[in-house]
């Protein structure tokens, strides 16, 4: 039986629907269909995603009428790289996909990212549909448009805002991810709370590990909550003028913590999201926004659900604390060379921050890394 809510993000003309429930794998071709001038559909995906669902997907759309041609790549971060764009523009091309056809992204945030900027810039641009397989899709990268690939220089400096027509998060593909792969993902539903919604976090604390044991209705909840509080923040500041940077809570400190460890297994996304999310709250409470307490409480909720909280879960050499600057200062939020901050007053009451005291970053950063020689 199928469990849907809806999620609508408001944006005129290019207004589109998240819908969100269980069972929706079996029935997406019947909510891909009226889309379609069309019959069929370009799908890029990966290997393990296609091994586990690729035939369930297709043979739902098949009930609708729907063909498809399908594109599967590597999995991993690595793929978001200009190789792996080629490798999709290329082959959309030889597929002969028209401007009014779809492109279908059937993955995680790799995929979703990958696929929708090839959309982006495909015939100057093509309509595409996320279907996110993993937590961190579904609450996060999905939504709100933003698509691009990763440069040697840093995460996510290549990329234009390409808004899908459609997004479809089944929570039932969840059961399919292993436990770090889940946390991963949690790390972006924990910031939803951080960063606006004390009382989700409050929820959070008390029902985030019965989600992540499966609860289904603790997962609809998860993502729908999530996505409701992305989905008003695009709808007022589409291109991240403003209120949008506040969705970066903890990536200053993450994306350059994925640069230093090139990218790789040693350190995931969602990893590197809630180490910085720890970081950030620890450099507010350094530099007098929030209380000593704050730190401790997020560091607890982490703990507890047995997420990557501190330096001392990444193997492996990181730079030096001036080295991670200089990798931050390559983030793509900089601006007249200053990179921004999402720091915090409270739990739930985060802000832009652009000038910050750097000597108390660097600060913060050699004390994290002296506590992974204790």
């Amino acid at each position: 039986m199928t469990e849907l809510e809806t999620v609508d993000v408001a944006l005129g003309s290019r207004s589109y629907r998240i819908s969100i429930g269980s069972g929706l794998l079996a029935t997406a071709g019947a909510g891909i269909r009226p889309l379609l001038r069309n019959p069929r559909v370009a799908i890029v995906t990966e290997s393990k995603v296609a091994g586990l669902h690729l035939d369930a997907f297709t043979a739902g759309l098949a009930q609708a009428g729907i063909s498809h041609e399908a594109l599967i790549l590597e999995p991993g971060e690595a793929t978001k790289s200009w190789e792996g764009l080629e490798t999709a523009v290329e082959w959309l091309l030889q597929a002969k996909v028209s401007r009014d056809d779809y492109v279908v992204a059937f993955g995680g945030g790799v995929i979703g990212d990958l696929a929708g900027f090839a959309a982006a810039v495909l015939r100057r641009g093509v309509r595409f549909i996320q279907v996110p397989t993993t937590l961190l899709a579904q609450v996060d990268s999905s939504v709100g448009g933003k698509t691009g690939i990763n440069s040697v220089r840093g995460k996510n400096l290549i990329g234009a805002f390409h808004q899908p027509e459609l997004v479809i998060a089944d929570v039932d593909l969840l059961a399919s991810l292993d436990r770090r792969d889940y946390l991963a993902g949690y790390a972006e539903v924990a910031k939803y709370g951080l960063l606006g919604d004390a009382a989700f976090f409050d929820w959070l604390e008390s029902n985030a590990a019965a989600a992540a044991s499966g609860d289904v209705a603790a997962r609809i909840h998860c993502v729908r909550r999530s996505c409701e509080m992305k989905a008003a923040i695009v709808a007022r500041d589409e291109t991240e003028q403003g209120e949008r940077a506040l969705l970066n809570l903890g990536h200053t400190f993450g994306h350059a913590l994925e640069a230093a460890t090139g990218y790789s297994n040693r350190l995931l996304h969602g990893e590197g999201v809630s180490i910085g999310c720890l970081l950030a709250f620890q450099a507010s409470s350094a530099l007098g926004f929030c209380s000593q307490e704050l730190p401790s409480r997020v560091a607890e909720h982490f703990a507890g659900m047995g997420m990557k909280s501190s330096l001392r879960d990444i193997d492996g050499p990181l730079p030096d604390a001036d080295g991670l600057l200089e990798l931050m200062s390559q983030d793509k939020k900089v601006r007249d060379g200053k990179p921004a901050f999402i720091l915090a007053r409270d739990i739930g009451d985060t802000f832009v921050a652009r000038d910050v005291d750097m000597s108390v970053i660097r600060s913060v950063l050699q004390d994290a890394l002296a506590a992974r020689s204790v």
